[in-house]
């Protein structure tokens, strides 16, 4: 299933160019979490459209302005929009939201894959005084087991740097500044496990 061109509202734009993404795209295409591919520990599971009960969805949001590196006519992906106004966003977001499911590992793209798809299982957090740190990712929030999270595995170390690089020139757009302070609100009551820079 394509996606359904949107005809009532127009996309969230970011200040951060096409350019800009896709030279980002570049610099996380030289890194990766381990070596080798983390796939091949879990099977996959977060590519795949269902999570390990089969009881809910699997899939991510594009950041602002992601969508333009796309055609939204891949044949590996199945995309669909929603109203920032109707689901989990912050109050600054207005208008349509991608989001986008794997039709599977077999079929993914690796050097087109999405932003959030790059950086798991890390994840932006800023603290109470707004500093940017990279967390891993709370096991408690995922509808599937990571085995890099439960087992605790080292994350090579120019992946934690590239992502954390990265995270700083993402959070110079407000929209998604905005977003990163809205999630790490959320959970700074939470049990997290800081990964760059250690606190």
């Amino acid at each position: 299933m394509r996606v359904q061109r949107e005809s009532y509202m127009s996309p969230i734009r970011s200040t951060i160019s096409v350019r800009a993404y896709a030279a980002i795209y570049r610099l996380l295409n030289r890194v990766s979490p381990v070596d080798g591919d983390c796939g091949l520990l879990c099977g996959s599971v977060c590519c795949r459209a269902e999570d390990e009960d089969r009881t809910q969805n699997l899939g991510i949001y594009l950041l602002p302005g992601e969508d333009a590196l796309f055609t939204k006519d891949e044949d590996w992906l199945e995309w669909d929009f929603s109203r920032a106004e109707d689901s989990d966003f912050p109050d600054s977001w207005n208008g349509i939201v991608y989001f986008i499911k794997c039709e599977g590992p077999d079929t993914c793209r690796r050097e087109t894959r999405p932003l959030q798809c790059r950086f798991f299982p890390l994840a932006p957090h800023l603290t109470k005084e707004g500093q940017l740190n990279m967390i891993l990712y709370p096991d408690n929030a995922l509808p599937y087991r990571c085995p890099l999270i439960k087992n605790k595995i080292p994350l090579s170390q120019d992946f934690i740097k590239a992502s954390y690089t990265v995270w700083r020139r993402l959070i110079d757009d407000p929209l998604i500044r905005d977003l990163v302070e809205y999630d790490s609100a959320y959970r700074r009551k939470s049990k997290l496990t800081f990964i760059y820079p250690h606190r």
